[in-house]
């Protein structure tokens, strides 16, 4: 009796985290909303529903109309030319795209995405895989246009945004000259870094606000529990973690050929070349090694989640991180080959073991079923209907669900959603706040959401909703919109973290 009454309820209970599957982004790149669009209404074509029909405006009915979409690319065997993709013919994609996109402008005229919508589609204009490329694209003369739903064969040619800000304080506008007040901040780590006993809890204070590029590697060790605080024991420390790393690599790594491992190394081989595919330091095939060295020693090493689809990314800032320790020009075109095995090793084995100390905190998002991300996104709205109830009145009335669009934001701390320099100011107080990654980064996306109100606010369907939620405009950002962002998260932490009654309804 009681196993039939437990299907009856996973029967009825659709959106339990056995469905969560289809959630955009948690385990994909977002596509090109343009692309998506023009799927959604050939499909519907084909199946003689109406786009304004309501149950068309549902999630689950927008799942099957866009689940095909979501594949594209992730198999390198996959034959473009086969009879199922005949229909993707590049002028009717032109021609779908170009109506879509005029029909949608004549809805609404909104300033900063109205500019996009509205252009003139050129008539050599091709398909983009992802959105990140469709906005630098737009913004380069030099970009190389690629083929429609033809992979990438070699690496297009990009305007290059940079990657870590030279200056604490640095915004993305440029790097100006570094400030009397940045000097003395600088001399205050490294006065704080260089004492017998480095005072951890006054380094967290300094930390909040940024940390300056020249000290973040030693900071970001010691913050992360990897770095004893003694000077006299970092350098022994350093060398028997490394030496600990590569054993568990001469231990370990063999098996990846293994059957029971298959699976794992493989969905791991998938997942690193698309690990920050607009940047080239990440496309090398030594740095995607390193990264198949540390996801799968991690793996290996925790049984109870193994590997997940986005642990992939949380690799990037501490490698980023600690290789600007031995390169000066902007490391986002550094050939790594140009460094010694030696260092490479040292890089390799610091961003193992900081990456394995954040995710002892937080890795019950990754264990089976993600119940720690479930958790989040529902406190998650809690907190977004207590504070703002307009915007969570507008997702419901339009039927968008906070997993939907959350998940992403959980599972992968938001890497997706900013530029990866913003992320590494993001990490600079993350490590400093307590529990920055399990229990700050709520107050975060919470704040990250109600930026965008107005945007959320003017649009008015689920389509458009969904589609902005997981594609907001963020490509310019740097440190001051990052800084405001972190004040009104720790504004809202201090209103609502202890005081429950304001949490709840």
């Amino acid at each position: 009796m009681a196993s039939e009454n437990s299907k009856q309820f996973w029967k009825r209970s659709a959106k339990l985290p056995g469905s969560i599957q289809p959630v955009y982004g948690a385990q994909h790149p977002p596509l090109d909303p343009r692309l998506t669009k023009h799927f959604i209404k050939e499909r519907s074509k084909v199946n003689a529903v109406p786009l304004k029909n309501k149950k068309a405006s549902s999630f689950h009915e927008f799942a099957r109309n866009t689940s095909d979409a979501w594949d594209i690319g992730d198999d390198e065997e996959e034959d473009f030319s086969s009879p199922s993709f005949q229909t993707l013919n590049s002028k009717v994609a032109l021609a779908t795209a170009a109506q879509v996109l005029e029909n949608h402008s004549k809805l609404r005229i909104k300033p900063e995405r109205s500019q996009s919508a509205t252009a003139d589609v050129p008539a050599s204009y091709k398909v983009i895989k992802s959105s990140s490329d469709a906005q630098l694209s737009r913004n380069s003369s030099d970009t190389c246009l690629r083929n429609p739903l033809h992979k990438q064969q070699s690496l297009p040619l990009r305007p290059i945004i940079p990657l870590v800000a030279r200056i604490s304080d640095q915004n993305a506008s440029g790097a100006p000259p570094m400030t009397v007040r940045e000097k003395t901040r600088l001399e205050k780590f490294r006065q704080l870094l260089s004492s017998h006993n480095t005072d951890l809890d006054e380094l967290r204070k300094c930390s909040w606000p940024g940390v300056p590029r020249e000290v973040r590697p030693v900071t970001w060790r010691l913050l992360s529990g990897y770095l004893p605080a003694n000077t006299e024991r970092r350098k022994l420390t350093l060398q028997r973690k490394r030496e600990e790393y590569f054993g568990f690599i001469e231990q370990y790594y063999d098996s990846r050929n293994e059957e029971h491992h298959q699976d794992t190394y493989r969905q791991i081989h998938i997942d690193i070349p698309r690990t920050n595919p607009l940047i080239p330091l990440f496309q090398q095939p030594l740095v995607q090694e390193i990264f198949e060295r540390i996801l799968f020693i991690w793996a290996i090493r925790h049984p109870a989640s193994g590997y997940v689809q986005g642990i992939n990314d949380l690799v990037t800032p501490f490698f980023v991180v600690f290789l600007s320790e031995y390169v000066e020009e902007d490391v986002e075109n550094f050939d790594v080959t140009n460094l010694s095995q030696d260092i490479l090793r040292s890089i390799e084995a610091d961003s193992f073991w900081c990456m394995s100390k954040l995710l002892d905190g937080i890795q019950d998002n990754y264990t089976f079923a993600q119940p720690g991300i479930q958790k989040k996104v529902k406190a998650l709205e809690e907190l977004v209907s207590r504070i703002d109830g307009q915007v969570h009145n507008h997702f419901r009335k339009y039927e968008v669900e906070y997993l939907q669009f959350a998940f992403r934001w959980m599972n992968n701390l938001l890497m997706r959603e900013l530029p990866l320099r913003c992320t590494i100011r993001l990490w600079d107080t993350y490590q400093s706040e307590p529990e920055g990654f399990s229990h700050f980064h709520l107050y975060v996306c919470a704040a990250f959401l109600i930026k965008w109100r107005k945007e959320i606010l003017d649009e008015e369907d689920f389509q458009g909703l969904l589609m902005l939620l997981q594609n907001l405009p963020t490509i310019h950002w740097g440190n001051e919109e990052i800084g405001l962002l972190l004040a009104e998260a720790y504004r809202l932490k201090y209103m609502f973290a202890d005081a429950p009654n304001h949490y709840r309804r």
